[in-house]
């Protein structure tokens, strides 16, 4: 009988550079034969946002890092417009840590479920040695990696909690990008919303953590 490798526990690890060591050189995880790169996370590890995306594209492969190509461009505007800056003021990581090889022409393709389920683990102790304020969960992916739902549509915008942490759903740049409209329900129109009001958030619990040090 083979062992599900999905549902072995993961080591506790002493910092996340060990734990990224022990990722960079796995080799048996579920795309470890498909000829693509272990992508992990851009930005900064001691940020009090964590944002959690999809699975790394094309650029993402090439680059080693996450949210490089027009997507992250375009986050990286999302996050400008309310005065963050993903190098210090987010750490950005991956809820599959390869790209997943394409099919019928495609240069790649959505993860399977099982494929999110086995990297999940990692995520886990991403978001365990980060310790962050604040978690986005930027698409269907993400929030099915963390929180086991999926319907970016409903849940997006919304707080809820996770082990003690903030979590907000949020729309994926990428269909920003395949939905440019700008009226008042658009996807862009509520992602402005949204980091607004992560924005808000944010401030509120810095202001927190100064009035408790006080």
């Amino acid at each position: 009988m083979s062992l599900d490798l999905s549902s072995a526990p993961l080591q506790d690890f002493l910092n996340l550079d060990a734990l990224f060591e022990h990722m960079m050189g796995m080799t048996d995880d579920p795309l470890a034969n498909g000829g693509t790169n272990v992508v992990i996370c851009r930005g900064n590890p001691e940020a009090k946002i964590l944002l959690i995306g999809e699975a790394p594209g094309p650029q993402e492969n090439i680059q080693g890092k996450p949210f490089v190509g027009k997507a992250g461009q375009l986050l990286d505007q999302i996050f400008r417009s309310v005065e963050f800056d993903t190098e210090s003021d987010v750490f950005i990581v991956n809820s599959v840590f390869r790209m997943p090889p394409g099919e019928d022409g495609m240069d790649f393709r959505k993860p399977t479920n099982n494929e999110i389920i086995y990297y999940r683990k990692y995520v886990r102790e991403i978001l365990r040695l980060a310790n962050p304020k604040i978690i986005l969960l930027a698409g269907n992916v993400a929030c099915q990696s963390l929180l086991d739902q999926t319907g970016i549509t409903r849940m997006r915008g919304e707080w809820v909690q996770f082990e003690g942490r903030l979590v907000m759903p949020i729309f994926h740049p990428s269909y920003l990008l395949r939905n440019p409209a700008r009226d008042a329900n658009s996807p862009k129109a509520l992602m402005w919303k949204d980091i607004q009001e992560v924005r808000r958030k944010y401030d509120e619990l810095m202001v927190k953590n100064t009035q408790q040090s006080e």
